[in-house]
This record gives C-alpha cells, structure tokens and sequence, in this order.
C-alpha cells in the first residue's frame, strides 16, 4: 500500500476546505439548531462531483475511487458531521446499491440525477422493531400480476422526507426465511408512498432523519433491484461499503475535534503558559494524534481491499467499529481540554461531541461489528 495521498485526493480536500468554509461554516450551526435539511447545499456539491463520488463517469458521476471517497467524506465532516454523514449515506447506500445491482436500464434512469446531486437518495433498511434482526422485517412486498404492493414503514431513514428516490428492501417472503428480502427502488410521489415521523435528534441535527410508509403502495416489477429473495445479500454487501463511508465521517469527526484542541491549547493560558504545556492536557493530545492516525490505516486499508473488488467484511467492520468510538473518545477529550467553553455553542467542540456518538449506531452498531469481525477471525 502507497500511504502518500495522492494528487487527486489532495486537489479534492483542498477543494472542500474552501468549498466548506464559505458554503457550510457560515451556517451549520442554524441549521444544526433548527434541524434544517440544507438541500440546496447539495445540489451545489453535485455540482462539483460530491454526490457521485464513486460512480461511473458514463452515468455522470466523478468516477473516482474509494480513496477519493474518503477523503470527501472526512474532510466535509471536519467542518460538520450532519453534512458529512448525508454525503456519505446518499453516495455509499442509496446510489451504490443502484450502481452495484441495478440493471442498465435502472442505472440509466436513476445514477446521472443522483450523482449530480438533482435528486436526493434514501436507502430504507431498518425498522423500529427490526433494527439489526432484518429477516423479520414486518414491510412487506406482495405481487400482483406485474405489479408489487409495499406495506409498512422503515425507520431512522436519511433523507427520509427530502428524498427523491428511495430503495427500500421488503420482506417478499416468510418471516426469517431464507432469501426473504427483496430490494426495490421507488420514487417520491408515487401513491401510497409518504414521508412520516422526523426525529428529533441529539446530534447530526442537519441530517434529515424520518420515517418512509408505504400503505398499499403499487410499483411495476421494473422498479425491482436484481433478483427476488436477493435483498439481503444485496443490502450486506452494500453495507460493507457504507462500513467505510461511516468510518470516514468518524475520522472527520476526530480530526476536527483534534485539530480544534490543537489550537485551543495552545492559545489558552493558565499559570502564564499555554495549557500546551502541561503534560495532562499534552498527553491527551497524544493519544488523540496516535488513535486518529491508527483509524486511518484501518480505513485505507479497508478502502484498497475494496478498490481491488476483494472481501473486505471484517476489515470494513474493523475500520467502522474502531473509527467510531475513537471519534467518541477524541470529542470527548476536546470537550475536557476546552474545559467549560467546550460545553457551549460558541465553540466547535460542542458539536463534535454530539455528532460523533451516532458513527457508534448508524449502519451497524459497535456491538453488531464485534460481531462480524469475532465470525470472521474464528473462520479462519
């Protein structure tokens, strides 16, 4: 593995500092306080490429790699986590699944608006009462003639209101069968599809989150995504690549909290010296320079397996569970090092804190990850 940068990625995260400072700084924090979903914000990123990271320049994406893509994804959520994690959910789950397992035709019609960013994309997995136990997924897809009926409703969706097109994977057969789930791809404004609860959140406030119901919701058979009963192996394989994309937005997380403190301690005075130098506050920033930079590699690495089309399960697993809880870990640290300032809204660290915890939850918890990797070692 080269552990340089390359050009493109350097070009790219330069690119987003300037774009970020002018475009999200001046208002995240209204956005964060109102629960603003900023979509205009993203049609100007697909203007740049940001929303089509990974697809094709044929369907009217950048066509760059997962090194790129995490560079995007860590360097947006350096600045805010809200708009990182949208990125990275519209990118990584909406637009990958159609790109991975669409057909030419679905590909067509769907990637050129997503990866410019004219739509917005959702991906509906989980359910309040299925969260992690998805072969008993109570959204139900019957067919009827060439037609499908979706019933039900998914929860903690991204985009979940904003969307213009969602996939959503339906259980096509019976509870924790196997090859039960089937995926489908539905546009907003189809009958029987609408938008439910928002949740209101602790953190990533600017990252919409809602419900998608379906009541008797009728969709021709060409909306579905690969083969019926394939939904699930469709979605973990989906997910290995979203494992990256978190693990990116906690990386971001943690190098903003870091660098936030960085510069804190060594313009803040105590005793007549910076806090710098004090070894408890010196030693923390150790530990953050030393967890942040071993969150990297994971995530490279996980990133070059992919890169090359190899199984990538446990190592994507490894970057996304140990990222995660070192962006808790480093926030949390940040918070100390501001002492009281670091409790407030006037400084960056706040937020930080709030956003990082999700990186531990979404598209997998810390503990469902253990779970995959502990599969993995003890196969070999």
């Amino acid at each position: 593995m080269d552990f340089n940068y390359t050009d493109t990625q350097v070009q790219i995260a330069e690119m987003i500092r300037d774009f970020a400072n002018k475009n999200i700084r001046p208002q995240m924090m209204e956005w964060d306080e109102n629960q603003k979903f900023p979509v205009d914000l993203f049609r100007k990123m697909g203007e740049l490429g940001l929303m089509g990271v990974l697809v094709p320049t044929e369907y009217g994406g950048s066509g760059l790699s997962y090194f790129e893509y995490v560079t995007v994804v860590s360097e947006i959520a350096k600045v805010c986590g809200s708009i990182g994690l949208s990125v990275a959910a519209h990118n990584s789950l909406c637009t990958g699944h159609i790109l991975y397992f669409g057909n030419e035709e679905q590909k067509k019609k769907y990637l050129p608006k997503l990866a410019t960013g004219e739509w917005i994309g959702a991906w509906g997995l989980t359910e309040a009462n299925t969260g992690s136990d998805a072969g008993n997924m109570r959204c139900v897809a019957t067919k009827e003639g060439d037609e499908w009926v979706l019933n039900g409703t998914k929860n903690w969706i991204t985009h979940g209101i904003s969307g213009d097109a969602a996939v959503v994977l339906a259980r096509t057969g019976e509870p924790r069968a196997k090859s039960n789930i089937t995926a489908f791809v539905v546009d907003r404004g189809t009958p029987g599809f609408s938008a439910g609860k928002k949740e209101n959140k602790l953190g990533m406030r600017a990252s919409e989150t809602a419900e998608l119901v379906f009541d008797n919701c009728r969709i021709s058979d060409a909306q579905r995504l690969g083969e019926v009963g394939d939904g699930f192996r469709q979605a973990m394989k989906v997910l290995d690549g979203g494992r990256i994309s978190i693990a990116a937005l906690s990386l971001g997380i943690a190098k903003g909290a870091y660098e936030a403190s960085i510069k804190y301690a060594k313009e803040r005075y105590q005793f007549d010296q910076p806090i710098a130098n004090f070894q408890a506050i010196s030693f923390k920033l150790a530990d953050m320079a030393t967890k942040i930079e071993a969150s990297e590699l994971l995530i490279y690495q996980a990133a070059d397996l992919k890169n090359r089309n190899e199984k990538m399960t446990k190592e994507s697993a490894m970057a996304k569970y140990y990222a995660s809880e070192v962006a808790v870990q480093v926030s949390t640290d940040a918070v100390q090092i501001f002492g009281g300032y670091g409790y407030t809204k006037d400084f960056p660290v706040e937020k930080f804190y709030r956003d990082s915890k999700l990186c531990t939850i979404g598209e997998g918890t810390s503990e469902i990850q253990k779970l995959v990797i502990s599969r993995s070692v003890l196969q070999q």
